[in-house]
């Protein structure tokens, strides 16, 4: 690794924690604009696909939500000496929509497919779980819009349903699966602090066990996958149980969290917003079922020369936490 990406990457997680530890508005918002800075020269790499396309594309969308958010912090600030009160809740929509603009929630999403497409894995990694950290704690302060951010929720469950559907490549497959567990962090932040960190970071060790899989043998898309884990048994397995386990299967971790979500959105009256959220996700779960099958029954071959590969530690470490992980919590809480 170069030296400039080792202090770009470390200026990003003080970014991020910059933001999260933040007593004044306006400090959180300078911390958002140090981590978007630094990991724009994380993008232009040339191991990426598109470099120069991703980062401006970032750039530019990233920017505009931080200036929505800057506006929004001084009408906030100013809210009693210019602005009549009832336009607190405007100030508030704007906080809003920057924040969902900022972390890729649907309708706000555009931008996040296409700059996907254009990174690698490792990079593809940070934007599918550590650029949504600082978003999603800032929205933590401004929740008080419930009927707006159900609506969010809703339409994340349904663009990344029905648009994940018509996709070969795994970046974008990746991204959509990201835009519905949007859609349920949210759900889960409405009703606790605690539930949404079991969700984040459940759906942080499941998305690792995956992009290192594809990251290890430069899969990029579904026909690669048929082609290359033929060969490799083990690891067709061990993705294939990540794969359902991301989709929240029941006997897997993925499913532990989304279980928590339904349970406190029913106590708490969500009804319409619980039944729409597993609908909708079922879509998400076809597209994910429709991989693993194609991988496991239809385009499955044996060689004749069979070559155990030998996994990694790492590998082994997270699929263990992945696979087991629903067996273990059930087994703790217990006492």
């Amino acid at each position: 690794m170069k030296f400039y990406k080792i202090i770009f990457f470390n200026t990003m997680i003080f970014g991020t924690l910059m933001t999260i530890s933040a007593m004044s508005w306006f400090t959180m918002w300078m911390g958002l604009e140090i981590n978007l800075l630094s990991i724009i020269p994380l993008m232009k790499s040339n191991k990426n696909l598109f470099p120069s396309e991703a980062s401006i594309k970032y750039f530019i969308t990233q920017t505009m939500a931080s200036t929505i958010i800057l506006l929004a912090i001084i009408m906030n600030l100013n809210i009693e000496e210019f602005i009549p009160q009832n336009s607190q809740l405007f100030s508030n929509m704007m906080m809003n929509s920057g924040l969902m603009t900022k972390m890729g929630a649907a309708p706000f999403h555009y931008w996040f497919p296409e700059v996907m497409e254009g990174l690698n894995w490792n990079t593809c990694l940070i934007m599918l779980i550590w650029q949504k950290i600082a978003p999603m704690i800032i929205l933590m302060y401004n929740l008080n819009m419930t009927i707006f951010l159900s609506m969010i929720i809703i339409i994340s469950a349904l663009i990344s349903g029905t648009i994940g559907l018509n996709q070969i490549s795994l970046r974008k497959i990746m991204t959509y699966s990201s835009i519905n567990h949007i859609g349920w962090m949210i759900g889960s932040m409405l009703q606790s602090t605690s539930i949404w960190m079991i969700y984040f970071i459940t759906y942080s060790v499941i998305s690792i066990n995956i992009i290192l899989i594809f990251k290890t043998y430069s899969i990029f898309s579904i026909k690669q996958i048929f082609n290359v884990l033929n060969h490799e048994k083990s690891m067709k397995f061990l993705f294939i149980l990540n794969f359902l386990s991301l989709g929240g299967i029941p006997p897997f971790l993925g499913f532990l969290p989304k279980w928590f979500t339904i349970n406190y959105l029913i106590e708490n009256n969500f009804y319409f917003l619980s039944a729409i959220l597993i609908v909708l996700t079922l879509i998400t779960l076809y597209f994910y079922i429709r991989v693993t099958f194609s991988t496991i029954l239809i385009y499955s071959s044996e060689n004749i020369k069979y070559k155990q590969t030998q996994l990694s530690f790492s590998t082994m470490t997270f699929n263990f936490l992945s696979l087991s992980g629903l067996a273990i919590c059930t087994f703790l809480m217990n006492f």
